[in-house]
């Protein structure tokens, strides 16, 4: 399977792992949290995989940035928690610098 196949179904996984943490109230919802131990481990076991072909600081640049914006939409959508514009500007920050990375840098490996 492609890498960035790889890391896209990884970030997925943090996703669902990171999003279930409100979900678990203190430890006291099991399904939550089993959602947020099998998330993370899918996740970061698909990345130990990915960072075999795509250099580990492009990698993890790309994971932990789509990861931000990703969660950040399905906070609003689910909990309603809507960044204000300081949050969405940071954040377009990070975006505008994974792209940098990928169009310009030589350690992408493209």
């Amino acid at each position: 399977m492609p890498a960035y196949l790889l890391l896209a179904v990884a970030i997925l996984a943090e996703v669902i792992a990171t999003t279930s943490l409100k979900a678990v109230e203190g430890l006291s919802k099991p399904l939550p949290l089993v959602l947020a131990i099998v998330g993370y481990a899918v996740s970061f076991s698909l990345l130990t995989i990915v960072v075999k072909v795509i250099p580990v600081g492009i990698a993890y640049a790309i994971w932990a940035g789509l990861g931000i914006v990703l969660v950040s939409i399905v906070a609003a959508v689910i909990y309603q928690q809507r960044p204000d514009l300081p949050a969405m500007l940071g954040m377009l920050l990070i975006v505008g610098g994974v792209v940098v990375i990928q169009l310009f840098s030589r350690t992408t490996g493209h």
